[in-house]
């Protein structure tokens, strides 16, 4: 998947947030204006004219409403991904059904007798980068490692890896299961 559109979009999105956020603190903060006098009994302030006017009140109002809706598309934008592509592996798993049940899809080709290494296989041919990495050294370990041995065996970081797990667990590849202080990672 192309991210730059995406990039472009969010980066569009979150420079009119800026954008609104100034115009709002610029017109809230500005002061009335004052008019202070000097005279025989002291110092005297005045205010002159209305707090806001108008055309104030409207840029306020335009300025909420573009911050408002360019904050939310950044926070609610940014999570509503679209499904990975899926292998023809996963399109054979069990799908879920609405009374909680699982009921399982019908067969596909001739692969019901594929053992699990021969799926893993077919499986890690689908996937790129950083999830073929991981993916492969679970299939050399015969499918299940400690996630901190995964960070010790790539040369990538503790949160890639994490992040990386999770894609595969969304995608139902992997499982993760608590063990001790860190976490056992199991192909499905």
């Amino acid at each position: 998947m192309d991210l730059r559109p995406l990039q472009r979009t969010h980066l569009f999105a979150a420079v009119v947030f800026v954008a609104a956020v100034l115009v709002l603190a610029v017109q809230l903060i500005t002061p009335s204006p004052v008019m202070v006098s000097v005279g025989e009994t002291g110092a005297e302030t005045t205010t002159v004219g209305q707090y806001f006017t108008y055309s104030e009140v409207a840029v306020v109002a335009v300025a909420a409403v573009v911050c408002g809706a360019s904050g939310t598309y950044l926070l609610v934008g940014a999570r509503t991904d679209p499904d990975p592509p899926r292998s023809p592996v996963e399109d054979a798993r069990p799908q879920p059904i609405a009374n909680g049940g699982v009921e399982p899809d019908p067969p596909r080709g001739g692969d019901g007798g594929a053992t699990p290494e021969e799926r893993w296989q077919e499986t890690l041919g689908g996937l790129a980068n950083n999830q073929a990495t991981i993916y492969e050294l679970l299939i050399e370990a015969d499918g299940e490692l400690p996630q901190r041995t995964l960070v010790e065996e790539t040369d990538l970081s503790k949160a890639t890896v994490s992040r990386t797990l999770d894609k595969l667990e969304h995608r139902g590849l992997v499982e993760r299961t608590r063990d001790g202080l860190g976490n056992t990672v199991r192909l499905t």
